[in-house]
């Protein structure tokens, strides 16, 4: 695939997760205005904890938004890999975020088991439902894109959490109708914060080891490294190197030792080609001579 092409498939790419985003966001920040005025319309903390992640929610579809339009930009005299990278920013700010609302929730609900609000059960299940069909929509319109961006995994990953909330607050309203339990209503935003915070934790971990340069999830090095080394014209390995840009991108940087009289291009062509297998298409490989600026175990000399 030339440079060209490949350009061309990952702007296709954006801009439908773009479509896509723009659509949720528009769905998302219209229920979030009612969820608020609902939570302190009918003092339910239920609604306003699914409120708190709403506002998340919107503030990531936003950040989320903003890295695809950086994202096309292309590779400057200041950024040589382009702008890329602040996808993974984006995604990682929107985890911080996440355990920000959670510590938020967890401790307001404290407050409501010392001091007790009556609830509006009928506004508070009304508003619920309507917030569950308004995540539905937005998960399928994420939901295609969610595999190709941690940007939009990430949104994608609260507004499901939204939708379990819904769920959890529509249950609790029909509680405390019932029985008139109104302590139901804290456990539940505490439900829907424990609820998040493994999948945050995940979405966190993930965009991390991108911006630590570590090896792609699902990838693994050791297999790499043998693949190379069964490459007959390939003697040795060392400096090896794989990491991401975005979950979109993999590259590899590596040293291979080759013996005299092999020729080098057509090793590191072959080293290439097996790469591909892997899903690594950026690589850059140094061939070296063994004898010339290497030991027999590839490692350079002093």
């Amino acid at each position: 695939m030339s440079h060209d092409d490949e350009h061309h498939g990952h702007d296709h790419t954006a801009g439908a997760n773009a479509t896509m985003l723009k659509w949720s966001l528009v769905l998302t920040s219209l229920y979030l205005l009612a969820e608020v005025a609902g939570g302190l319309v009918f003092h339910s903390l239920a609604l306003l904890s699914d409120a708190a992640h709403m506002l998340t929610d919107v503030a990531a579809l936003v950040i989320a938004l903003l890295a695809i339009k950086l994202g096309q930009k292309g590779a400057d005299e200041k950024r040589t890999f382009g702008y890329r990278r602040f996808e993974i920013l984006a995604a990682a700010f929107n985890a911080v975020l996440l355990f920000a609302v959670a510590v938020y929730v967890f401790i307001e609900a404290i407050q409501r088991f010392k001091k007790p609000e009556p609830i509006g059960t009928g506004g508070m299940m009304l508003i619920a439902i309507i917030g569950l069909v308004v995540n539905l929509l937005s998960m399928r319109l994420l939901m295609a894109g969610k595999d190709q961006s941690f940007n939009v995994k990430g949104a994608y990953l609260e507004v499901w959490a939204d939708m379990i909330g819904s769920l959890g607050v529509i249950a609790g309203a029909l509680v405390i109708r019932f029985t008139g339990w109104q302590w139901v209503d804290p456990v539940v935003a505490i439900g829907i914060g424990f609820w998040v915070l493994p999948r945050t934790w995940i979405l966190l971990r993930d965009t991390t080891n991108v911006l630590l340069e570590g090896v792609p999830k699902g990838l693994d090095l050791n297999a790499v490294r043998s693949a190379i080394a069964s490459i007959p014209d390939v003697t040795a390995i060392h400096d090896l190197h794989v990491w991401s840009m975005s979950n979109e991108e993999v590259s590899c940087t590596a040293h291979i030792t080759v013996a005299p009289g092999v020729d080098g291009t057509n090793a590191r062509a072959a080293v290439t080609s097996l790469l591909e297998q892997f899903d690594i298409e950026h690589a850059t490989i140094q061939v070296e001579r063994l004898g010339e600026h290497c030991t027999k175990d590839g490692k350079l000399h002093e």
